[in-house]
């Protein structure tokens, strides 16, 4: 719960134009309440990574594995795709899949990661979030990619003076959506203990130290 009154928080802070400008120039100047979600969304991945693999015990490191397993399937009940996809993407990472596990473990991971399969364009992943019923926030992450398919493979003027309005349709579509979703309020009490504890996620190894510490296991 506190992990996602964190999202929120984030989220609701983004402004619209911000995310379109983003696919369109990619700066983080203009875009500092993106920039800034994008890397909460990191830290939480490589803040679960640290967590795992800081431990030396091969059981303490499994039932930690199987703690944020559960964490996840609470994560998807509450409609949270941010924080679910950043954990999946940490226990899915390469220093931590490549790390021996027990099948049933494994399995159970393997489950979870359909949701994100990128075949047929993420289309698990479209479906549950077009079914999913507010308050809910999505992985921003598509959303940019998509807007930057757009903005990339359509003309603003289809000819001079004359505006391409089935690109600003497809713009307007997405961005809509992550309008509505930025209304999003969960009823959940904020615990400022938990908040403390968590840290904004910033308490993490870096991508070259977590693979080493993950070759020497």
């Amino acid at each position: 719960e506190q992990m996602t009154l964190l999202d929120l928080e984030m989220f609701q802070k983004i402004e619209i134009p911000e995310v379109l400008q983003w696919a369109q120039e990619q700066s983080e100047e203009l875009s500092p309440h993106l920039t800034h979600f994008t890397e909460h969304f990191n830290n939480m991945s490589y803040w679960t990574r640290t967590i795992i693999l800081r431990q030396t015990r091969p059981q303490d490191r499994e039932r930690l594995l199987n703690k944020f397993i559960r964490i996840m399937r609470h994560l998807r009940k509450f409609n949270n795709f941010n924080s679910y996809l950043a954990v999946l993407s940490a226990l899915d990472s390469a220093p931590v899949r490549r790390l021996e596990w027990q099948k049933q473990t494994s399995e159970g991971l393997q489950e979870y990661c359909r949701l994100i399969d990128s075949s047929s364009s993420f289309r698990t992943y479209r479906e549950a979030l077009a079914e999913a019923s507010q308050p809910c926030i999505p992985y921003l992450g598509l959303i940019l990619q998509d807007l930057t398919f757009i903005h990339l493979g359509n003309q603003d003027e289809l000819s001079p003076g004359v505006i391409n309005f089935r690109k600003r349709w497809q713009q307007f579509h997405i961005l809509d959506n992550m309008r509505r979703f930025k209304q999003s309020q969960y009823p959940f009490q904020r615990d400022d203990d938990i908040i403390r504890l968590l840290d904004h996620f910033n308490d993490h190894l870096s991508e070259e130290v977590l693979w080493d510490l993950s070759l020497q296991i």
